[in-house]
């Protein structure tokens, strides 16, 4: 603690102590407001009724035509910080066992919006998704929690280019990507991301076609810092302040991990009203990858005040998580959708969602794409729960049994 007192002393002598000038929020959460010279269907509040009713219809029916078939196949990738190397790992393993569907939406939060555009693009793009997740470019993640203390003392708030995740994912958004996205979108398929907007403490949900179709520096930028605001854990990296415009008026915005407010996604919260319905998804199929255990295995809490903040706030977001899946499970039943899912098992040694080393990470890719590869990732509605939640006895990553293989006793 006399440590960080000094620290905190220092850093404000050499910052100041005080946050960059910033504009002011717009006034309503639910708004006409986008970033300058972007449509208005750049993005959408996840609470606005309205606003989904009238653009749902189009935006679902382009889907639809740009499936092939007509069968839509939809992927949802959860955060989960480091965890994120699970779905990478079953992405990749899915395209060597020749089983990877062309998604015709891909939505994804924090850690998965990190994996999504690679995911949306297809099998041509997994060398750059193994790389991310893989190689000790990721582990720059992984820097001691009293560097990113102190670091958030001396560096102000807004300074992205300062941030090792900013570096990353700049590094990953090439001019190549962006325009590649931008075909798949005029063709009618989708790539959407949650991000947290802090002033309205809303989920924003941005269609990452219609910022690639715009074109040029200015897309590319955009398309990026909504991914780093993405996955922009509070505390740990700074916020993302996303300049838009409302008439004349011009607003700052700051937007965090979207997992702050959703775990994952598939449609909009309000999608999963009555009164909503989305034929041309009828007959589709969901597939759901959950960057993290389901449950974890008990161990004996500290009594300390990190350790028990800690894990609250694990346990939060292991209850929103589970909370969300059955949401989903409920709505694709409604809408005639298939339903197939996979989540780390409760059982793989795992450390921490901010254990980026790289042994850590690969060892969870592996993992990932053995099952895929072996055809053991899927898991049914009513197997998604009772999988996750009675973890066998412990393992390691070479004997854990693969999400979709029968679970063998506790020995």
């Amino acid at each position: 603690m006399r440590l960080a007192a000094i620290a905190f002393v220092l850093a404000c002598g050499l910052a100041g102590c005080a946050a960059p000038p910033r504009r002011p929020a717009p006034p309503t959460a639910i708004n006409d407001a986008v970033p300058p010279g972007f449509p208005a269907s750049v993005r959408l509040v996840t609470t606005d009724l309205a606003g989904f009713t009238r653009r749902a219809p189009l935006f679902f029916t382009g889907i639809r035509d740009a499936a092939v078939g007509g069968h839509v196949d939809i992927l949802s990738l959860s955060g989960g910080g480091s965890e994120g190397a699970f779905g990478a790992g079953v992405l990749v393993g899915l395209t060597r066992a020749h089983a990877r569907p062309r998604f015709d939406l891909v939505t994804g939060v924090s850690a998965g919006a990190l994996i999504a555009p690679f995911a949306f693009l297809g099998s041509r793009w997994d060398g750059a998704l193994q790389n991310a997740f893989t190689t000790d470019h990721s582990a720059l993640l992984g820097r001691s929690p009293l560097w990113r203390f102190l670091r958030r003392l001396v560096v102000p708030l807004g300074r992205e280019h300062d941030d090792p995740l900013f570096d990353m994912v700049n590094h990953y958004v090439t001019p190549e990507l962006v325009a590649a996205v931008a075909r798949a979108s005029e063709k009618g398929r989708r790539l959407v991301i949650a991000t947290t907007d802090l002033d309205s403490e809303e989920t924003v949900l941005w269609d990452m076609g219609v910022i690639a179709e715009h074109g040029g520096e200015a897309a590319r930028a955009l398309f990026r810092d909504v991914l780093v605001a993405s996955a922009s854990v509070p505390g740990a990296f700074p916020p993302v302040m996303i300049r838009v415009q409302q008439g004349r008026r011009v607003y700052d915005e700051m937007h965090v991990d979207g997992s702050v407010t959703t775990s994952l996604f598939a449609f909009p919260l309000v999608a999963g009203l009555g009164r909503v319905d989305l034929p041309p998804l009828h007959g589709g199929e969901l597939y759901l990858i959950v960057n993290s255990p389901l449950a974890r295995l008990p161990k004996t809490t500290p009594v300390s005040t990190v350790a028990v903040l800690a894990r609250s706030f694990s346990a939060g977001m292991t209850y929103k998580t589970r909370e969300s899946i059955i949401d989903t499970i409920n709505l694709t039943s409604r809408l005639g959708m298939g339903f197939r899912m996979t989540a780390i098992p409760a059982d793989f040694p795992t450390t921490s969602v901010v254990d980026f080393s790289a042994g850590f990470m690969r060892s969870l890719f592996d993992y990932g794409e053995r099952c895929a590869v072996g055809g053991r990732i899927w898991l049914k509605p009513d197997q998604t729960l009772r999988r996750g939640i009675g973890p066998d006895a412990s393992r390691s990553a070479l004997d854990t049994p693969c999400p979709g293989a029968p679970r063998i006793a506790a020995r």
